[in-house]
């Protein structure tokens, strides 16, 4: 499905369960009152649209781990993120849930179906990681989980999703996500009459960037695939990675193709540098713009060749990578690779890279950012200038101090 059809669902359809579910956590509420779980032995932990933020949530999971040691975790997302938690190896194999998005009916059928299995498990605490999307909202009260935690808007103007939540956290906008996702840990050790929850500091020491190295073998077995997509790539002396898309939640925060062109131009001037352009199978021809603008004998089109475990692998290997606002921007943390961002409809102080080794590109419109989790992501913008405003040349001048 895509994101604008799954937003027309999340409203009609999420906000009357949200409101029906609301009276009957009220009604149960007057017979008997919420059981708060002092040492919780199992924790759920939902997201399911964005990859990135479940790299940004590592500490949430770690600081959990350390609050309570003996809990078994479990964790819900969309089918097509499920790598990004294999690759974090922090929650079991086994014990990650996924949902087929593919249509409305798989997207029914996998719902009720994990529902099932959730509620034998009896978990204790619900953890909604999204910001206000209904859907994750219905999940965690359906979930049959005691303790419920997620952001609510309290006298914000937030998107509408109910008050059935045990332990509500006010979501912060102008806190990067990393120590947004930490306060909600922090509410589940609170008191529950302290309102809003987490009235408690993070500290960038709890903030913890996960770390992946290439294997030997792996680094053997990587080459071997670009080499035979381009054997020249034995000659480069610098890699360089384009990702020049981002995922269809927001369409807007592309670079604009043509500028990818004529960087690219630009940095195959120098003697050595190739670049690989990377992304999924149905961008290829996308990626097929740029390569047959320049040389190609230094450029590679290896949209759709890599799994998502190689794409890490890439980035090890790589010197430079050159990012819309999207997954790699996170992922690419995990390795020493040098990255550069483009950042427009949204912020980067709430979405920005972790790590030292990120240089984010924002041109500090006064309608940016358009973004946000107010608007469920959905801009009226169809003309991104903020990202246009960002020239070729201001980037190449600071990607060529790299391969000096």
């Amino acid at each position: 499905m895509n994101a604008d059809f799954m937003r027309f669902i999340d409203r009609r359809l999420g906000v009357p369960i949200c409101l029906a579910l609301s009276c009957v956590h009220g009604l149960r509420k007057i017979f008997s009152k919420p059981r708060f779980i002092k040492n919780p032995n199992k924790f759920l932990f939902i997201e399911l649209s964005e990859m990135g933020s479940i790299l940004l949530a590592y500490s949430l999971f770690k600081k959990t781990k350390e609050f309570f040691p003996d809990a078994e975790f479990y964790f819900l997302t969309f089918k097509e993120n499920r790598q990004a938690l294999d690759i974090l190896d922090i929650i079991p194999e086994k014990n990650v849930m996924t949902i087929c998005s593919n249509n409305f009916f798989s997207l029914l059928g996998t719902t009720i179906s994990t529902l099932w299995k959730l509620r034998r498990k009896k978990i204790n605490v619900a953890v909604d990681m999204e910001l206000f999307g209904r859907f994750t909202a219905i999940l965690s009260y359906l979930s049959r989980a005691k303790n419920r935690v997620g952001y609510f808007r309290y006298h914000n103007e937030g998107l509408y999703r109910g008050n059935f939540l045990t332990h509500k956290v006010a979501y912060n906008p102008h806190l990067h996500m990393a120590h947004n996702l930490l306060s909600l840990i922090y509410a589940v050790s609170s008191s529950p009459e302290d309102v809003p929850l987490s009235k408690t500091q993070v500290l960038e020491k709890d903030i913890i960037i996960p770390k992946r190295r290439i294997t030997d073998d792996a680094r053997k077995m990587l080459l071997g695939k670009l080499e035979a997509e381009n054997e020249n790539i034995t000659k480069a002396k610098k890699i360089i990675l384009f990702n020049p898309n981002a995922s269809d939640i927001v369409p807007l925060r592309r670079w604009p193709l043509e500028n990818y062109t004529e960087l690219a131009k630009l940095l195959l001037k120098h003697e050595g540098v190739c670049i690989i352009i990377t992304g999924i199978e149905s961008e290829r021809k996308d990626v097929d713009i740029i390569c047959d603008a320049v040389s190609p004998e230094r450029c590679i089109n290896f949209a759709g060749k890599t799994t998502f475990f190689e794409l890490i692998d890439l980035y090890n290997i790589a010197d430079v990578l050159i990012t819309n606002d999207s997954g790699p921007v996170h992922f690419s943390s995990m390795t020493d690779i040098k990255t550069f961002a483009f950042f427009g409809p949204e912020t980067p102080k709430l979405y920005g890279p972790l790590g030292e080794n990120c240089r984010v590109f924002y041109s500090n419109y006064t309608c940016s950012p358009c973004v946000s989790a107010f608007n469920h992501r959905k801009s009226s913008c169809s003309d991104n200038k903020c990202l246009k405003a960002i020239s070729v040349m201001e980037v190449y001048n600071e990607v060529k101090q790299i391969l000096a």
